[in-house]
């Protein structure tokens, strides 16, 4: 198609925009004079041969839409009038991520508050999978509370309230909090779906979230939530007859939150989360009694028990002195050797363990024991802790190749009689059915 002077603007390429696929096709020409003459015709608008970007279905567009960035998204809806049309679809605004930052104090992106605007006057009540990622500032936590408080057209089904770094909502008002929070809460009949970590969500608002959710509420995720009492959490189990995910800290955690979550009313829960954390050195910790883990595995007999300790080792005294049905356990900070021992002991349902550290005794005897009564490890990690070549040769040749995580320092392998570092990883490799090598420090 021979270029008319007319068109030259119409079908010029932007280096952002999608008109990219509109640029000519030229043969170069050996005189310059003759350039324009033999430009005119030579060159070709590839759309001829392809298609015309503003004439995409909107279900395509709908799709390319939903990878872009918000901002990017915003410059394509500018792009023709088609375009635009598919920047307001419903189904774009069903999931969105609000991000609120202070350029003075982060790096991540922020959503730009013209667009928050748009996007709560157009789409409030198309919005339906919602979070807020906000950093550690006060004035982050208030511009996502003042979204909240907005959204009352809107019938959300999963919430998701992340800080990037403490403290960010904690610092706001309990009451501010609390009153955005409810917006939703009362407005949104069919919630499944609530992150709310690290916040002064209280037992009141509890009551709220269950008295207009209790049929539809799948996961609550809660963790360092200190206005939460163990009787909120008691109520939300005794009501979400559907629950099927819950994270909480280690002190809301009671015997009978275990058995109001075992009873037969209560549908079979697939993942318990529990964070154990000591605020202050020497932290009294309680113990739940056997007969109630006995009771959640009856009623649950497939349920994951995740467990993050960081704790101080003197800390330790009420855990792993009995059975636990843990499935996977996090060490966040050194752990002692009687410990490690205990977990051998009392935790069969074993899959995943994590030692981020341990000092400087080898393990030997603790891993050996894990590999005999945890028959279900298939991932392990250790960190800051020693261990004999010839003891972790023997940990994975009872393991086998079951073991689908092995991440290892090289630091923790200590040479002996049998194997050194050169040797090791041949045969550790021939008992696990493929390739391995320990981690490597990085050198920066």
């Amino acid at each position: 198609m021979k270029r008319v002077k007319g068109d030259e603007d119409a079908c010029s390429s932007s280096s952002e925009g999608p008109t990219e696929s509109c640029k000519k096709v030229r043969k170069l020409q050996p005189s310059k004079e003759k350039h324009q003459e033999e430009e005119e015709e030579t060159d070709v608008d590839l759309c001829e041969f392809g298609f015309d970007w503003a004439l995409l279905p909107q279900e395509i567009l709908l799709n390319i839409f939903q990878f872009l960035p918000l901002l990017d998204r915003a410059y394509a809806s500018q792009v023709c009038r088609g375009w635009n049309q598919a920047f307001h679809m419903p189904e774009l605004w069903r999931c969105f991520e609000f991000e609120l930052n202070q350029p003075a104090s982060s790096y991540l992106k922020a959503t730009h508050p013209e667009l928050i605007k748009q996007i709560i006057k157009r789409h409030s009540n198309h919005l339906q999978y919602v979070s807020f990622k906000v950093d550690s500032s006060t004035e982050s936590a208030e511009a996502a509370c003042d979204i909240l408080s907005q959204l009352v057209n809107c019938s959300l089904k999963t919430l998701g309230l992340i800080s990037t770094a403490r403290p960010s909502f904690m610092e706001l008002p309990k009451s501010h909090f609390i009153s955005a929070l409810t917006v939703v809460f009362v407005n949104s009949k069919s919630l499944s779906s609530l992150k709310i970590d690290d916040t002064p969500v209280d037992d009141p608002s509890l009551k709220v979230l269950v008295a207009n959710n209790s049929d539809t509420l799948r996961m609550l995720k809660m963790s360092s939530c200190p206005h939460v009492s163990p009787a909120g959490i008691l109520c939300v189990a005794d009501q979400c007859h559907g629950l099927r995910e819950l994270a909480l800290n280690y002190h809301l955690l009671s015997d009978e939150l275990l058995l109001a979550l075992s009873s037969e009313k209560h549908v079979h829960l697939e993942h318990l989360r529990i964070d154990v954390v000591s605020e202050n050195p020497g932290q009294h910790f309680h113990t739940i009694r056997k007969s109630s883990w006995d009771a959640m595995l009856r009623h649950s007999p497939k349920f994951n028990l995740v467990m993050y300790f960081f704790l101080y080792e003197d800390e330790f005294g009420p855990f792993f002195r009995e059975e636990v049905p843990i499935t996977h356990l996090y060490f966040g900070r050194s752990v002692s050797k009687d410990v490690l021992g205990r977990v051998g002991v009392h935790c069969p349902r074993l899959v995943e363990l994590v030692v981020c550290a341990n000092g400087l005794r080898p393990l030997d005897e603790e891993l050996i024991r894990i590999a005999k009564r945890c028959t279900q490890l298939s991932a392990i990690g250790l960190g800051e802790c020693e261990v004999s070549c010839s003891a972790f040769v023997e940990f994975v040749k009872m393991c086998g190749r079951r073991l689908s995580q092995l991440s290892i320092m090289e630091e923790v392998l200590i040479p002996d009689h049998k194997y050194n570092l050169d040797e090791i990883h041949w045969e550790v490799s021939k008992h696990l059915g493929r390739v391995w090598f320990p981690d490597m420090m990085p050198t920066w």
